[in-house]
Formats: C-alpha cells, structure tokens, sequence
C-alpha cells in the first residue's frame, strides 16, 4: 500500500520511497542487552525529572546505534509539546546538515493537559525519531519517508525491546 502523497512525488523521491517501503524490519543484535536501559527509561519518566528522562533516552538511543554499528545522535527531552489546532508535534528529527551530529527531540508532556506522556508512547515517539536516523545512516537512504515500511521498522524496533508478559511466554523477545 502506497500513502496518497506518493503520486506527487517526482522519480527519484519515489524510487526512494519505494526502497524505504521493501524494508519492514530493523533486527536488533542484541536486544536482551537494551532492557535495562528501557526500564531505567520508564522509571526516568514516572519520576517526572526531565533531566532524568534525557539521560535515559540518550543511553538507550546510544545503545541501540551502538548495537547496529551507527552515529550516534543528540536526544533532547524538552518539556510540554508545542501543539497548533489541529495537532500535537511529538517528536522532530534534524539531521545533521551543520552540526557534528543529528539531534532528536522529543517532548515529555502533553500540550493540553500537561501530563507526562505514557511511557509506550515516549519510547514509540523516540523509536520514530531514531528510524529516521537509521534511514539516512543504516539504509543509506536519500530522504526519510512516512511508508509503510518505516512504521513497520519502527514497531520492529519496538517489539524487541518491549517484551510483552504474552510474547515472553511464547518464548519471544
């Protein structure tokens, strides 16, 4: 399934989209060696300490690009998510065009109600972020697309860092 915008693309974006699309899975070497680090981000984030949650998500973001062999980035956790009308900016990728590296930012609470935001939706919202490095550094993709592939590599990436108690029983993770 191609997303609706791909028909305004000119070539070369949607022979790129296309490659981002083929891909669907991001296997992670070790993903029983990250769990720490996603339980330190969970618990960073029930403390509600924004440098806290900053030092935990860089950790796991630098162990997870360490474990596929890529540049790390700069993870910066700003506090209430700026929101317009009609939606709330979750995260944003900047690539590194005049900086040493990347920089990712992700926001800890919501725009409206000012709450810390869910911890799977924190780690989703970092895992989106961090699949547009890996389409640039890993995939050596041109650009960054919103395929069906991508949000397939993300819940890949996901999957093998939440072990679920259902997916653990079935021997999963």
């Amino acid at each position: 399934m191609r997303y609706a915008y791909y028909a305004n693309l000119k070539p070369r974006d949607k022979a790129i989209y296309r490659r981002s699309d083929a891909v669907g899975k991001i296997e992670l070497t070790r993903p029983a060696a990250l769990a720490p680090l996603v339980r330190a981000l969970a618990g960073a984030l029930e403390s509600e300490r924004r440098d806290s949650i900053a030092r935990a998500a860089q950790t796991l973001a630098n162990g997870l690009l360490d474990g596929l062999a890529v540049a790390r980035v700069r993870i910066k956790v700003l506090s209430t998510r700026p929101s317009t009308t009609a939606s709330e900016l979750h995260g944003l990728y900047e690539p590194p065009e005049r900086r040493a590296s990347a920089v990712i930012t992700v926001w800890m609470r919501t725009a409206h109600h000012r709450r810390v935001v869910a911890f799977r939706t924190f780690l989703r919202t970092l895992l989106h972020e961090l699949c547009h490095h890996l389409d640039y550094e890993l995939l050596k993709l041109e650009d960054s697309f919103h395929t069906e592939g991508f949000f397939k590599r993300e819940s890949s990436l996901f999957n093998q860092l939440v072990v679920t108690p259902s997916r653990r029983a079935r021997g999963a993770g």
